[in-house]
């Protein structure tokens, strides 16, 4: 799901960048992200964000369907949306990096996911 205002829609770069795998994930864009976060908690789906400040990716329930959001590198998830979501989740850093890429952090997320559900 990708908003249709302030977010990077899926260009030639990005298709290329997917390596083939944009051909296998359906693309939704939406023009009212909490409307349809408000559509999905109604059909059974949990919501989470990320978050400097969440719960530890390790001590996430990933059972159930879900929803995942990751935000801009910036300035993150608004405030409104993370009051919104069911829970907050953070990918544990030491050192001095405090965040990582958009698509890393949600690479490493869906990984957390796949893998708990081995």
């Amino acid at each position: 799901i990708i908003p249709k205002h302030r977010a990077v829609g899926v260009t030639p770069v990005v298709a290329k960048t997917a390596t083939g795998a944009i051909e296998h994930v359906p693309i939704a864009r939406v023009t009212n992200l909490s409307q349809t976060l408000d559509k999905l908690k109604d059909e059974g789906f949990w919501t989470f964000g990320t978050d400097m400040n969440g719960t530890p990716c390790h001590k996430w329930n990933t059972k159930g369907k879900i929803a995942l959001i990751i935000g801009n590198e910036g300035k993150g998830i608004s405030s409104n949306i993370k009051k919104q979501v069911d829970e907050m989740i953070t990918i544990p850093m030491n050192g001095h990096v405090q965040s990582l890429n958009a698509s890393v952090a949600a690479a490493i997320l869906m990984y957390e996911v796949f893998r708990n559900r081995l």
